[in-house]
């Protein structure tokens, strides 16, 4: 068999921590689809003895949480695998003055500062006393600004393949004192050895330098979610072979993309990866399911793509027989779980890049604010979205699955709600523009009806949130949509001051759309820039 490992890798670090029975839940469904590992991508989200603001009121698992966890999956056949961070993406701590000694800057770790090197041991000491499995996945990815901080102001420029490989090495050091094994993910070898970039052509050559400084004793993890062509994985772990340490690959189940899963993207992609996985002998492979921005969508709603992944690394690519064995096992049709991702379907099926895109219009039209105009020009480029047949499609096949239910019940509401709010700036621009009363009245009462909708919206995804995850994280949700609903009221009462004649202009319908970032597209997966230009 070729596989040692094929597991997945659960982010719980973005405000969405999985209560201990939902990630039991989720071991039963991976056991089902064939995959005998999962890793808990933890930030800040595990307890430390003796570090009270490591993972403070963001949902951290105790110890005894952990341990839990980890016997019940020893029995399910399934090894549990830390993965944690050593480096980079530990912005939760950097919130606390209590840290302030060991950031460099951004979300990264002061590299030569013994108090980081002391804050690292009690990582491990903590997961050590937690997990059975040794082996770690330690991180280490996205630094980009490694040593330009405070370690520049301490310091000085340094060589940053040396900065890098040197902390490397004291994390190893302190990794074997606790007897871990660890991988960690490869980006910045080739980041910064590729002017920023990650991804390889044929050409490419790694410099002898940046071999010389990945050290022994640390696994490379080769993350890839996005390519479409088997040659592009191909390029990219044939240049990971010359680095000449094993290496696992990582590919995406797409839950970080809002509300809304991209099963078909998923699918799309890892067809490729896993042809180029299994020519290439990897042993180690993990599917990562992040939660980028709030940890909106589900993990459960990319079951599909998980089986579908997993057909694919044995060589099974037969979509009929993957969604008739799919069906046997989870008693609801392939297709039907799969409309699951109709909120985030923007372009038209007949459209030649329908099969490869990852748009995320249900967040971005939702949160674009109505005044603001943000994704106005993205939407009408994009042309009408029929909300209301998703949404009664979503209705129809959600009655197939009872254990599955409340996704489909909360994508349906969602829809629901953009029917009235998806195309809303738009409109109010239209009929401000033209000086339609009618076109405003409409508009304004779209304001209410959206209000109407939101609320039900709101109450189905609380009741998923609580379902699966921990309360902690949920605040951010309340304060986002009930931004929403306070802002829609505010829009409706100004449209109607200025039908009144009460207020002579709508100052921000005054000012010409400008092209923005990602503006001809329906997707920005960032909350903030949704929603204005002003500091939030």
């Amino acid at each position: 068999m070729q596989y040692k490992r094929f597991g997945v890798m659960l982010d719980c670090s973005r405000n969405a921590v999985l209560k201990v029975s939902q990630v039991k839940k989720m071991i039963d469904e991976l056991v089902k689809l064939g995959y005998n590992t999962l890793e808990l991508y933890t930030e800040d989200t595990y307890e430390i003895e003796d570090e009270p603001y490591f993972g403070y009121m963001r949902g951290r698992y105790t110890g005894a949480e952990i341990r839990e966890i980890d016997v019940y999956a020893q029995e399910k056949g399934v090894e549990l695998i830390p993965c944690i961070q050593t480096l980079a993406h530990l912005e939760g701590i950097f919130k606390h003055p209590a840290y302030a000694s060991v950031r460099d800057t951004a979300n990264i770790l002061l590299i030569d500062e013994e108090k980081t090197y002391a804050l690292i041991e009690k990582m491990f000491q903590s997961i050590a006393q937690n997990f059975t499995s040794r082996l770690v996945n330690i991180g280490m990815d996205e630094a980009h600004m490694v040593g330009l901080g405070r370690y520049l102001d301490k310091h000085g420029y340094q060589n940053r393949f040396e900065l890098l490989s040197r902390h490397l090495q004291k994390v190893l050091a302190i990794a074997e004192k606790y007897g871990f094994k660890p991988h960690m993910w490869s980006d910045m070898f080739f980041r910064l050895a590729n002017g920023g970039n990650y991804y390889v052509g044929e050409t490419f050559e790694m410099p002898q330098e940046v071999i010389d400084c990945v050290p022994n004793g640390v696994d490379l993890v080769y993350w890839d979610y996005y390519h479409t062509k088997k040659a592009d994985y191909d390029c990219n772990l044939a240049a990971h072979k010359k680095i000449g340490k094993p290496t696992w690959f990582a590919g995406g189940a797409w839950s970080w993309d809002g509300f809304a899963p991209h099963n078909r993207f998923s699918m799309e992609t890892m067809r490729p990866a896993m042809e180029s996985v299994r020519e290439h002998g990897v042993e180690n492979v993990l599917i990562t399911m992040w939660g980028d921005n709030g940890g909106e969508c589900s993990f459960f709603s990319l079951l599909p793509a998980l089986y579908a992944i997993r057909q694919y690394a044995d060589g099974n690519f037969d979509e009929a027989k993957i969604a008739e064995q799919f069906e046997k096992i989870f008693e609801v049709p392939f297709y039907d779980f799969m409309a699951l991702d109709l909120p985030n379907q923007a372009l038209q099926p007949d459209d030649e890049n329908f099969l490869y895109q990852h748009r995320n219009p249900c967040k971005s039209l939702l949160y674009s604010d109505p005044f603001m105009g943000i994704k106005d020009k993205a939407y009408e480029k994009q042309g009408e979205i029929d909300w209301a047949d998703y949404a009664a499609t979503l209705a129809r096949v959600g009655k197939k699955t009872k254990k599955y239910g409340y996704l489909f019940k909360t994508m349906q509401a969602l829809c629901k709600t953009l029917v009235y709010k998806a195309g809303l700036g738009l409109k109010i621009r239209k009929a401000y523009k033209a000086k339609d009363r009618a076109l405003l009245r409409e508009a304004a009462s779209d304001c209410g009806k959206a209000v109407v909708k939101l609320a039900a919206f709101q109450k189905c995804f609380y009741e998923l949130w609580v379902k699966e995850n921990k309360a902690f994280g949920w605040e951010i949700q309340d304060a986002r949509l009930g931004g929403l609903r306070s802002r829609l009221l505010t829009c409706q009462k100004r449209l109607n001051a200025y039908m009144l004649g009460s207020l002579g202009k709508i100052e921000e319908l005054e000012a010409e759309l400008l092209p923005t970032w990602e503006g001809d597209t329906v997707s920005l997966n960032n909350y903030e820039l949704n929603i204005s230009w002003n500091n939030l």
